[in-house]
Order: structure tokens, then C-alpha cells, then sequence
């Protein structure tokens, strides 16, 4: 009775997965469409100076004119700034120290032996919340996540007795839906600060500075709340389900499936020799964290300012990068050496440059996507969308946080095509960080709404890679799965992600909370 509804389901599933995925193949690759980008923004910004286009910025004194690109002043500033655009790309200063220092304790096998020893201590009543809090906090492996997270949680819930599928896509969900957010700084907190700070150099008012750790409290309260949400969900919806399915808990054996190699070899109990070096390696990371508060809080401290404070700019706030960088590579370092993984000092290089090659076509779209920023800011052109968009939202009276809810709900929808999350805000910071200034928000706090809708809906469209990835784990259990299947199990996770950092979000907002050191949400 009950086989022909849920095929119906499926069935209806897998058209919509199939117009979302021919829709979203109209889209060229991101360096492409920034490049399309760009030149419609040459176009435009040239048609608007030949036609004498100005732009007053509340704010500002004096109207600023449209700058064209193609225009003598246009072609001379880029030919002389082209290098400059790309390497002022704020993102690098920034992404590529963090890179390096991630890649170290990555290779070093320290982030994945963490994220064993919190699977092995967890009792069987909480893996579904070992699972959400490893999932959530999985984004400090960057998309290493993906791949290291669901067999791991497979195989501790099929030892614990529970039913292995619910491990293997609940590790995914919570993984994929809060991969903007964590509890601890990683290279995405980087990323998304350097193009905010692009975008906002022009600003008469830009608010305050934004840094890695701009949202950091909002990011911590977020992370509680998906942690517990993804335990509930994997516990009280996903097993049960599976379960009433009949969905087998053995694998089917396929050598010939194309499953990643060893991806159920992973091994949730630690050797004798990695449980030392994890001591050993955190024991080292208190140590260092001792050691830089000490710096930071004695009295006349280089890293304090001025007033003798850190809010709500400081030396200290400006070294974020260089405090992540040692807080991963030094833990790192002992762990490589204490277990063997990284022996020798000729190591370090090897493995740093392994990160950087991972993240080679980032550097490629960031030529482009720097272009694309610095021709934004100079034309002037960004500051005339970002006037016109908040008169327009003034006029219909769509200014307060309702303009903030539909900021999010674009943002989720363009997250079903645009799966770059540095490629989707560097479009969206461009235009909504100027707007939403001139209508009074931080631009941290227009970044924290950017991160909901960046990650809800990551697991629903089929243009994630990871999602093929996943569904050929699951096949190894249930071999007639489908996207529908995979799409089907990730929607209540997408719906209660997605409401749950909504409602925590407009608890900051109603309560006018700081969401980091020195960032608020209305512009002072």
C-alpha cells in the first residue's frame, strides 16, 4: 500500500532534480560568467559615462560620475592596474596564509584524528549529535569534509548498533547545510571578510573593519543550534525513516562501484601512537594560546590600540591571520613528528605546497573575480546600483529586516546553481554590501545573512560534486538510490536548517547583539 505513494514521491522528486539540474547547466563555469560579468559592466559603465551619469552617496558632498572602461581614462587605468587588481584582491592576503597552515595539520593527519577521537568518546544515545557537532565544525577541513565525514560516521553507528545509512547522510547534511558556519576560525571566515573589505573601500561610511572573526559570535550561537537540530533530525527523523524503509545496514559489496578508495577503511578508534601525539598536539596548542593572551592583555601590549583596548580596531584584531596560522601549524608540526606522517622539516614545504595545488583554481578565478571587483569600485557603478537598489526598496517599503529575509531567500535559491560560495558572494557582496549600507546595516551583518542562505540549500542540488560523491557511498547499501533518494533524506535538514539560523539570526537582530569583536549591526 504504501509502494506506489512513495514511488509517486520519487518520481516527482527526480523531475524537479532534473529541471534544476538542466537549468543550472545553462551556467557557464564561474571564471566564465565573471568574465561575462565583467564586460557587461565595461559596457555599461561606459554607455552611463558617455551619457554623464552621476551618483550622489548620502553621505558624500558632491555628485561622483560614471567612469567607462572603454574610454581613454578607462583602457589606461586597466592596462597600468591589471597586476595590481589581482594581487590587491583582498581574499589572498588572507586565504593563502590560513591555506598553508590548514594544509599542515590536514596532511599532518591532526584535523582527522580529532575528528576520530570525537566520534570513538562519543556513547551510542549521542552519535547523532557527535555527528552534527563534527559535521557543522567539519568546514575548518574545507571540502575534505565531504569525503572524511560520512563513511567515518557510517562506520561508528554501524558499531554502536545503529543504523550505518543514518551515520553516513547525516554526517553529510550537517557537513553541507552549516558549511558557513563553525565554531572555531577557518579559511571561509578569511575569504568572505576579504571580498566584504573589497566592496567596501568606496563607501563614504563603510561601517566598522570587517576581519575574519566579524561574526564570530553569531557563528558560535549558529553552530549550537545546527549541531543540536542535525542530532535531533538524524535521531528522530533519518533513522526512523530508514527503518521503515527496510534500507540495509550491510554494504553490497563492489569493487568496480568507482566508491572512493578505502572510504569505509577509516578506522574511528585512534593507535596508541596517534592518541599520544593528539595529547601532545593540543597539550602544545593550549600552550600557544596561553602564550599569545599573555601577549595580548599585559599592559601596553603592541596589540592593543590607542585607548589601550582592541575594540573596535586593534593591532590584535589585524593579526587574526597570523594567530590561526599558529594555532594550526605549530599543533600540527608536533603531531606530523610525534607520529610519524611529517618526519622531516623538507615536510613542511611539501605539504604547504600540496594546499596551495588543491586550491590552484581558486587563485585562477581570483584573477578574474579581482578584476571584476576592482572595475565594480572604480566605474562608480556599484555605488549607483547600491543608491538605486535602496531608494527602490525605500519606495515599497521593504527596508527594514524584511529586505534582509529576501536578501536570504536570493541567496538560497542562487546557492541551487552558483555552488562557489566565494564566487556567489563576491556577485552578491558587489552589490547588496553598498546597498545595505546606505540603508544602515554593517556589512558584517549583511555578510552573517549571506552565510544562511550560502549553506541551507547545498545539499539539494545535484550541481554539488559532492552529492555524486555521496550517492555513490550510498549505493553500496542500497544500489537502486537515486538523487531523488539522496535529495529526498537532505530537505528536512535543509527546512530546519535553514528556519533555525533564520530565527537565530533575527535574535541578534532584534536584540541589536554584537556578532563579532567590534561588529554590530547597525552602522554607528
Amino acid at each position: 500500500m504504501t509502494t506506489a505513494p512513495a514511488a509517486a514521491r520519487s518520481s516527482r522528486t527526480d523531475r524537479l532534480l532534473a529541471a534544476v539540474e538542466r537549468a543550472g547547466n545553462k551556467l557557464p563555469d564561474p571564471f566564465i560568467l565573471f568574465l561575462l560579468l565583467f564586460g557587461i559592466v565595461a559596457v555599461a559603465s561606459t554607455a552611463m559615462a558617455w551619457g554623464n551619469v552621476s551618483v550622489t552617496v548620502p553621505g558624500s558632498d558632491e555628485a561622483t560620475r560614471i567612469r567607462g572602461l572603454f574610454t581613454a581614462e578607462g583602457m589606461s587605468w586597466l592596462t597600468t592596474t591589471l597586476g595590481e587588481n589581482y594581487l590587491g584582491f583582498p581574499p589572498l592576503a588572507t586565504v593563502l596564509p590560513i591555506l598553508l597552515a590548514v594544509g599542515v595539520a590536514e596532511k599532518s593527519g591532526l584535523l582527522a584524528a580529532m575528528i576520530r577521537r570525537a566520534f570513538g568518546a562519543a556513547p551510542r544515545w549521542a552519535l547523532p549529535y557527535a555527528v552534527g557537532l563534527v559535521g557543522v565544525a567539519g568546514s575548518i577541513m574545507a571540502d575534505a569534509a565531504f569525503v572524511v565525514i560520512p563513511p567515518l560516521a557510517a562506520l561508528v553507528f554501524k558499531a554502536a548498533g545503529r543504523h550505518p545509512v543514518a551515520g553516513l547522510l547525516g554526517g553529510f547534511a550537517a557537513a553541507g547545510a552549516g558549511y558557513s558556519t563553525s565554531m572555531l576560525v577557518t579559511s571561509l571566515d578569511a575569504l568572505f571578510a576579504g571580498i566584504t573589505t573589497a566592496v567596501t573601500g568606496s563607501l563614504p561610511n563603510p561601517g566598522s573593519p570587517v576581519n575574519p572573526v566579524s561574526n564570530y559570535f553569531f557563528n558560535v550561537a549558529s553552530s549550537a543550534v545546527l549541531i543540536l537540530a542535525a542530532g535531533f533530525l538524524i535521531d528522530k527523523v533519518l533513522e526512523p525513516r530508514l527503518v521503515r524503509q527496510s534500507v540495509p545496514r550491510s554494504q553490497t559489496e563492489d569493487p568496480d562501484d568507482g566508491a572512493p578508495a578505502g572510504g569505509e577503511a577509516l578506522d574511528p578508534n585512534l593507535s596508541a601512537l596517534e592518541r599520544r601525539g593528539l595529547r601532545w598536539s593540543l597539550g602544545i596548542g593550549i600552550v600557544v594560546a596561553g602564550i599569545i593572551a599573555a601577549a595580548a592583555l599585559v599592559p601596553n601590549s603592541p596589540w592593543r590600540n590607542e585607548d589601550g583596548g582592541f575594540l573596535p580596531a586593534s593591532p590584535l584584531l589585524s593579526s587574526i591571520v597570523f594567530i590561526v596560522f599558529v594555532m594550526f601549524v605549530i599543533p600540527g608540526l608536533v603531531y606530523g613528528r610525534i607520529t610519524g606522517t611529517m618526519p622531516h622539516a623538507r615536510d613542511i614545504p611539501r605539504v604547504m605546497g600540496q594546499s596551495i595545488k588543491e586550491m590552484s583554481g581558486f587563485l585562477v578565478l581570483a584573477f578574474v573575480l579581482g578584476q571584476f571587483i576592482a572595475l565594480f569600485n572604480w566605474s562608480g557603478i556599484g555605488n549607483w546600483i547600491a543608491v538605486a537598489g535602496a531608494s527602490g526598496l525605500e519606495s515599497i517599503g521593504l527596508t527594514g529586516y524584511p529586505a534582509i529575509l529576501a536578501f536570504i531567500v536570493l541567496a538560497s535559491l542562487l546557492n541551487l546553481f552558483i555552488i562557489s560560495g566565494s564566487a556567489m558572494w563576491t556577485l552578491m557582496a558587489a552589490v547588496f554590501v553598498p546597498m545595505f549600507a546606505l540603508l544602515g546595516y554593517e556589512p558584517a551583518f549583511v555578510q552573517a545573512a549571506f552565510r544562511v542562505g550560502d549553506s541551507a540549500t547545498q545539499v539539494l542540488t545535484p550541481l554539488n560534486p559532492y552529492m555524486i560523491v555521496l550517492l555513490t557511498m550510498l549505493r553500496r547499501y542500497e544500489p537502486s538510490a537515486g538523487l531523488g533518494t539522496v535529495i529526498s533524506r537532505m530537505l528536512p535538514f535543509t527546512v530546519v536548517f535553514w528556519v533555525a539560523w533564520v530565527a537565530v539570526l533575527t535574535v541578534f537582530y532584534v536584540f541589536d547583539l554584537p556578532l563579532g569583536p567590534g561588529n554590530g549591526i547597525f552602522i554607528q
